[in-house]
């Protein structure tokens, strides 16, 4: 009696093992699947921080072509496409993506944005005609900003671009971006204050202050403004304001500027020294 008891003890015992090993492949599974998503989301992320752009687009096609169904490596693809300056690929993905059940206002932002770097404006501007005004966002009205410029509507680029400048803690971008959409209306002093508030924002940003330097230059002002600056960019900056001061008529003032620039750079500089050579010859012929 004792015997079969005990049997009938083992075949339960035997069973419930079983069960407990069914039951914690399953889980291991489950796990595993989760570091496999985690490792992929790192993988994903470093590719599209510091990976090789071709790198990249390379990782995520492979990606999307095992997962179709996965917006996040889709997107992926589309932002990698634009980092190797593919824009037209990354459109045609950007297309795609938004046909996905889970996608939102942020990929159609992606989406018209690409297209801005194709230069169809007007396709990005119904792109933004779509997204509901309650999706406030920096990105939102710093394009809308770039296609209020693009149809010269200035107070509303004014507007947009204030806006965005306010919903984000870096705004040097975008105000060097309105200062440039300053410059080019030739409100050159609106567009030296811009600048420099942007230069306030990130000291280093080398465009804004080559943008400021032409911003004084178009008011006459070619002495370069106290900031942050290597040799290398004090030289390159003096070139700027040499010609921009040939440009505006200035010719003594910037020939100096450019012999300047050829004193201060700390290697050759090729540019200044055709732009002195050229306005030398040209003054010979003169």
């Amino acid at each position: 009696m004792r015997h079969r008891v005990l049997l009938s003890l083992c075949a339960c015992s035997t069973l419930v093992l079983a069960a407990c090993q069914s039951g914690s492949d399953a889980d291991v599974a489950r796990a595993l699947q989760s570091v496999n998503v985690i490792d992929e989301t790192n993988l994903s992320d470093v590719m599209l921080t510091v990976g090789d752009p071709a790198e990249a687009v390379a990782y995520f096609q492979r990606a999307t072509a095992e997962r179709p169904d996965r917006i996040d490596l889709q997107r992926g693809l589309a932002k990698s496409l634009v980092r190797a300056r593919k824009p037209t690929e990354a459109a045609a993905v950007w297309a795609k993506v938004l046909l996905h059940p889970e996608a939102g206002s942020i990929d159609r932002l992606a989406y018209a944005e690409t297209l801005i770097r194709m230069n169809e404006w007007d396709r990005a501007e119904a792109e933004l005609n779509l997204i509901p005004p309650t999706h406030e966002t920096y990105d939102r009205y710093r394009l809308e900003a770039m296609v209020a410029d693009s149809n010269k509507a200035w107070d509303k680029a004014d507007s947009f671009y204030e806006t965005a400048a306010g919903l984000t803690t870096r705004p040097a971008a975008v105000l060097n971006n309105w200062g440039y959409s300053k410059l080019t209306r030739g409100d050159h002093t609106g567009a030296e204050r811009l600048f420099a508030e942007a230069l306030r924002n990130d000291p280093g940003r080398f465009t804004t202050k080559n943008n400021l330097v032409l911003a004084r230059a178009g008011q006459g002002k070619y002495d370069l403004p106290v900031m942050q600056m290597t040799q290398v960019e004090r030289a390159q900056l003096l070139y700027t304001a040499g010609l921009a001061a040939i440009k505006r008529g200035d010719v003594t003032i910037g020939r100096g500027l450019l012999r300047e620039a050829l004193e201060t750079h700390p290697q050759h500089f090729d540019e200044a020294a055709r732009a002195l050579a050229a306005l030398d010859v040209g003054a010979g012929q003169g």
